[in-house]
This record gives structure tokens, sequence and C-alpha cells, in this order.
């Protein structure tokens, strides 16, 4: 647990005990226990084979023992799945608790829910359309209680201010869950039927196979993601003092569209924006960008092609979307002064100015052969005094907030030892990569 934030292993022993309360109501009569176990090896064995294909949860099983037993025994059926570790990982004991009573809050209170509005007798009846009511109210319960657990952790934890901690969660999750909680629906449906629970089995089919196909598209997106490390790793052999710079831009950039409310799918890509700015660079002689001395005016211009460089090479990537633009126009500024094009002010996409701020962060605050890292204070103080000029206001000012409350850990890049600047080289500068 040393790895887990002081709050958030607080956070993840208050669900521990809410979670230990919930069983201790556990039924001692009426619930054939055969019911609960076979529903929990089902379980474990769906989240065995989800777990390997995809970063997610299987929920119609998880649903079922919602629709079928009561909340106590309900809960009781993710805990089995989720005790174990991750095969091939050594999972922390505070993320295994985690991952194991969040389900089973969630599940208990959809099948508290459930169970207040007559869900249970319309599954033994097969009462349709009746049915679908306190099912859609379980599965909305469900979301809800996801919801909050997750917004509580990472507003524990210190990912996102407190007040954005919730924001979006609820609206992703639910149409995924809708869907896997209508099969579990069914699921309960047929295991009350004559059919028994062997006909229920036959509802998992088809959802395995809809898991098959989403497992193809996370292949392919990170096929996609191998390439772009490939191409960052390559720009930061060729360019040896820049070295890190790429990914350190990307966690910039993510931490300045977190504060500014961004939701998930905008923040993954303002993070291959910030990782991919640099990759033109592989079309910039390499003299150049190890190059000790000032640059000649030629020079300059040849460094300053490799946002257009970096586009060019980028271009066939769809999944990218808006971090081509970030890519093109991460060193235009908003006084118009900037390449490769000179846009001003709103001209720019919004990506870019984000990507612009966290570069030229990164670039004060790390060590080059031109220049000598900066307190992230003085790097602070320096992007504060030219938002306006050259930096959106806006995206400075997430930044800073975003720094002070996370902190920032400052690397060398240069190969170089760090040696004492000259009174030239302490001239105020912007930071601005090459």
């Amino acid at each position: 647990m040393d790895a887990v934030p002081a709050r958030a292993r607080g956070c993840v022993a208050a669900a521990a005990l809410l979670a230990a309360l919930c069983l201790l109501r556990l039924p001692t009569s009426h619930v054939p226990w055969w019911e609960p176990c076979l529903l929990a090896a089902l379980y474990a064995a769906c989240e065995h084979v989800v777990r390997r294909r995809l970063d997610g949860t299987f929920y119609p099983v998880l649903l079922a023992g919602a629709f079928l037993l009561p909340p106590p025994a309900a809960a009781l059926v993710p805990l089995p799945a989720l005790l174990l570790p991750p095969a091939g990982h050594r999972a922390a004991l505070s993320r295994r608790v985690w991952r194991a009573v969040r389900p089973a809050l969630a599940v208990c209170g959809a099948a508290h829910v459930h169970r207040a509005l007559g869900g249970r007798d319309a599954v033994v009846g097969s009462d349709f359309p009746y049915a679908l009511l306190p099912a859609g109210a379980a599965v909305l319960v469900l979301c809800l209680v996801l919801t909050l657990l997750d917004g509580g952790l990472r507003a524990a934890a210190g990912l996102v201010p407190p007040r954005r901690a919730w924001r979006g969660l609820l609206a992703r999750s639910l149409a995924p869950v809708a869907v896997h909680g209508l099969a579990g629906l069914m699921m309960a449906v047929l295991w009350r039927s004559p059919y028994g629970p062997s006909a229920a089995l036959l509802v998992l089919l088809p959802m395995c196979v809809s898991c098959w196909v989403f497992a193809q598209y996370h292949r392919e997106r990170a096929a996609h993601q191998a390439t772009i490390r490939a191409l960052v790793q390559a720009v930061d052999i060729k360019d040896g003092y820049t070295r890190g710079h790429s990914e350190r831009v990307g966690q910039a950039s993510v931490l300045i569209a977190r504060e500014l409310g961004m939701d998930d799918d905008r923040v993954e890509t303002l993070r291959f924006a910030g990782i991919l700015h640099d990759v033109g660079k592989l079309g910039v002689p390499t003299r150049l960008l190890r190059k000790d001395g000032p640059l000649t005016p030629e020079e300059r211009r040849i460094i300053e092609l490799h946002p257009e460089y970096g586009h060019e090479m980028v271009r066939g990537i769809s999944f990218l979307g808006e971090a081509r633009a970030a890519i093109l126009h991460h060193h235009e500024r908003l006084d118009g002064s900037g390449y490769p094009y000179g846009l001003a002010g709103d001209q720019i996409p919004e990506c870019a100015r984000i990507v612009a701020v966290a570069d030229a962060f990164d670039a004060m605050t790390s060590t080059r052969s031109y220049s000598r890292a900066r307190p992230v204070e003085a790097a602070v103080t320096e992007l504060e005094r030219c938002a306006g000029a050259h930096f959106d206001p806006r995206m400075v000012g997430a930044l800073v907030r975003a720094v002070r409350r996370c902190g920032w850990r400052p690397t060398v890049t240069a190969d170089e030892p760090a040696y004492v600047m000259t009174p030239a080289e302490r001239a105020p500068r912007t930071g601005a990569a090459r």
C-alpha cells in the first residue's frame, strides 16, 4: 500500500468497511448457496478472459447476481475474482481490495433497488416488459455507485481537482453497462426458467463475441501506440539533449487538459500531442540538433521546419485527431511572432496552445546544450510574464495551478554535465525548444 497516497488508502479502507457491513447481513436460510458460488466461479472465469484482452469489467454475470440473489449474497459474487491479482502482475494490497469492494458495493446497491421495485417476482414470472423497469433502475444505481466510488478515489488520490472528480464518469459508464444489464436480465430469466442455469450460459456467447471484437479494436490501437513510441524513441536517440522531453511535455499537457476540465478522450489526445510534438526533428540534420553554439539564421530556418515535417509524418494516423494540429502549430505565438505560419490569437488551435505552454515549461526546467535548467518557480514566473504575448494566459494559469497542487519533478536531460551560465545566458528567455 506504500505506493498509494494516504488519503486514497483511507478511501479504500472506508469502502472495505462498508462492504463488510453489507456482508454481515448475509441470509442464513432460503438461499441455495450453490447459486452464488456458481455465479462467482462464472464471473471469475469471465473476468480472467476479459482482463487478459481488455482492461475492463464483465458486468452481465455481476448484474445477473443482482437480479437473482439477496443483496448481501449478490455482493459475494465479485469477491473471488477480484481479490486475486491479475496473472503476471503483483498488485498492491490496496488496489486488490479496491477491485474487490468497488463492484461488491455497486452490485449490493443494485440488488437492493431491484428487490424494492419487485424485480425478483418479475424475473421469476418472466413478466415482460415490467421486468425492464426494476432492471433499468438497478443498472442506474450500479452506475451511480461506481461513479461515486471512482470519483471519490480520484479526488482522494489528488488526480484531479475535487470539483471535477466525478465529471463525465456516469455518462461514460451508463450506455455500456445498460447493454450488459440487458444480457444480465436475460441470464436471470433463463436461470429461473425450467431450462435452468445451463440455458442462461448461452447468453454469454454473444457477449463474448462482442468483447472479442472490442479487443481487436484495442489491439489495433495498441499497435498505433507502439508505432508512436518507436517514433519518440527515434527522436530521443537522435537528439540526446532532449531525451525524455517528449514524455514530460505529454505529462504537462495532461495536467493542463485535466485542470481545464477536458474529457478523458481529449486528455488522451493532448497526451499524444505532447509526446509527438517534436517528431519532425527526425527530418532535421543531427548536427543542428546537437550544436552547442548559437544557430545561424539559415540553421534556424531549417530547425523551424520540424513542425511541418512532424505533421506530414503523422498525417495518416487518423485516431490522433486534433493532435496533428498541435504538432503543426505548437511553436505559434499568441502575438503572431511564432512559426511556421505566424498564426495569432484564436487562429492557433486550442490543443497547440496547450502543448506550447507545456513545451516551454519543460524546456525551461531541463538542462540542454544551450541553457541550464531553471527552478520550477522561475519557469512559472517566466511563463506568467509571457502570458498574453507568447502564451495563452488560460493555459498558463491551468499549468501553474496544476503544478502547485501536484508538484513537478524537473529533469536534467543533457548528456553533458551542467555548467555555470554566463550573464548572457541568464537573460530572460521563454525556453522555446529548438
